[in-house]
């Protein structure tokens, strides 16, 4: 668990930056800076996805990957993740900022915890952690969160903080059944998963970049179902 605290750390730490120097910037710097976290969180989803085109890969892999994001999309909307991630930032808003008083609690809490916690970096650094005890990609994915969160709580206040309980509820609960994950995230799994990863990030970054809203919490499913369709093919 130590590489995750590690990350609630740098988090909360970029937050309270970001959020000291957030209102001393002119809008447009503030506009500028949230496109600039876009265009690189856009960078990244790209390398992410192209996953699918890496080693230990094959010609099906795409398919396993649009299955996954399809079929993830579906579910995710059916349960409504979005729209119950959304409610949880509203209610925090609402008690924490006034029922009244313009905020972007809810916004900043929903973005951030889908940056933080959407990537290979959270599911093998977890992993990594839980079964060996070392922490070095999880340390490393915390000085890009911490960085993150400057950029994010300069524009959207410090609901941007909120995700740090996103991140420990997240990364710990991975951490603490790395075991059940060591022998199935391998090869194909892993790149799909990757893959999959990858093309939700593209969606965060549609949205800082004020493109269009895909509502990526909707797509969380696909992380899991992904890889288990290879799975599912390798057993026919």
């Amino acid at each position: 668990m130590v590489g995750t605290l590690i990350n609630v750390g740098t988090v909360l730490a970029g937050t309270a930056i970001g959020t000291a120097v957030g209102p001393r910037l002119p809008e447009r710097v503030q506009q500028r800076v949230l496109a600039g976290i876009g265009m690189v969180t856009l960078a990244i989803g790209i390398d992410l996805a192209l996953a699918w085109g890496r080693q230990d890969t094959s010609t099906e892999t795409p398919l396993y990957v649009l299955g996954g994001i399809l079929l993830g999309g579906i579910a995710g909307e059916a349960i409504g993740i979005e729209r119950r991630l959304e409610g949880v930032g509203d209610m925090l808003q609402a008690r924490l900022s006034g029922a009244h008083e313009h905020s972007t609690v809810s916004e900043g809490f929903v973005t951030a915890s889908l940056l933080f916690c959407v990537g290979s970096l959270t599911v093998l650094g977890s992993i990594q952690d839980g079964l060996t005890g070392d922490y070095d990609l999880l340390a490393t994915k915390a000085v890009l969160d911490g960085f993150a969160s400057i950029a994010l709580a300069a524009t959207l206040g410090w609901g941007v903080g909120l995700a740090a309980i996103t991140v420990l509820v997240v990364q710990g609960a991975i951490t603490l059944c790395a075991s059940l994950f060591d022998d199935i995230l391998v090869g194909e799994a892993l790149a799909v998963l990757t893959s999959a990863g990858g093309i939700t990030i593209i969606g965060i970054a549609l949205k800082l970049l004020d493109i269009k809203d895909v509502k990526v919490g909707n797509f969380l499913p696909a992380l899991v179902i992904a890889p288990a369709l290879v799975g599912l093919v390798s057993l026919l």
